[in-house]
């Protein structure tokens, strides 16, 4: 399941991918033959109408759906070759997932839920390492608190917490916002900005607002399961090409 120290290659590959699910109408066909590359540290949000397969498409380069066909990519690692132990071991190290409904465990303290993926890998420093994150999404003073003591933004906050603690190569956030007022989400978007600066971890984004999309470094644009848009600025090119122009 390890990759090699020295592959360089994109952080996320994904190759025709397609998902298909069962219905009482008949197959639905979810994905369509996305493939898409995404590069280290970059920010990308995933855009278009309800319906277009774009929580999917997060839950399936999470690990958490297979596809039906194609290959999937992440960190040089193909998902579809890992069983379910190993991809939720993948998950753990590699992988944070923020999601709209926050998924806190409500009988742990905020700062038991920040250390458990910490505590689940065997870390010593689990506690220590979750004040920490608290304390740098401006929660350290909320740690002995439960979820059902804090605010909706607050929890937030701590389910950004927990998802970065591990050092994770990937961030995937599946409309962080939207159960939000309009006030506590831009200063939880801040707040998902801020850690995606301070861990260098790529980071991709669905949400139906326009304004965070465009906060993002590149918008690709869903629709009927297809990618039909994928705007991202123009590269650099390499050092030799710019000395020589």
């Amino acid at each position: 399941m390890t990759t090699s120290p020295h592959f360089c290659g994109p952080l996320v590959m994904l190759k025709k991918v397609q998902l298909t699910l069962g219905s009482a109408a008949g197959p639905v066909n979810i994905l369509r033959g996305i493939s898409l590359e995404i590069e280290a540290a970059e920010t990308v949000s995933i855009v278009g109408p309800s319906g277009s397969g774009k929580s999917t498409l997060l839950m399936v380069l999470g690990g958490l759906e297979r596809p039906s066909s194609g290959q999937v990519l992440v960190d040089g690692v193909d998902l579809g070759a890992l069983d379910e132990d190993a991809l939720a071991k993948f998950r753990r190290g590699r992988i944070g997932i923020v999601f709209q409904s926050f998924h806190l465990l409500p009988t742990m303290t905020a700062l038991e839920n920040v250390a458990l993926p910490l505590e689940l890998a065997g870390r010593a420093n689990a506690f220590a390492a979750a004040r920490e994150a608290l304390e740098t999404v401006g929660l350290g003073h909320r740690a002995i608190h439960y979820p059902g003591q804090l605010s909706g933004g607050e929890q937030q906050r701590v389910a950004i917490a927990r998802a970065f603690i591990a050092g994770p190569k990937i961030l995937l956030a599946d409309e962080p916002t939207g159960n939000l007022d309009g006030v506590t989400g831009e200063l939880v978007i801040d707040c998902l900005f801020e850690q995606h600066a301070r861990h260098g971890t790529t980071l991709l984004l669905v949400t139906h607002d326009p304004g965070i999309a465009e906060r993002c470094r590149r918008q690709v644009r869903l629709m009927d399961g297809k990618i039909v848009e994928d705007l991202q600025p123009a590269r650099s090119p390499p050092a030799a090409v710019r000395r020589a122009l």
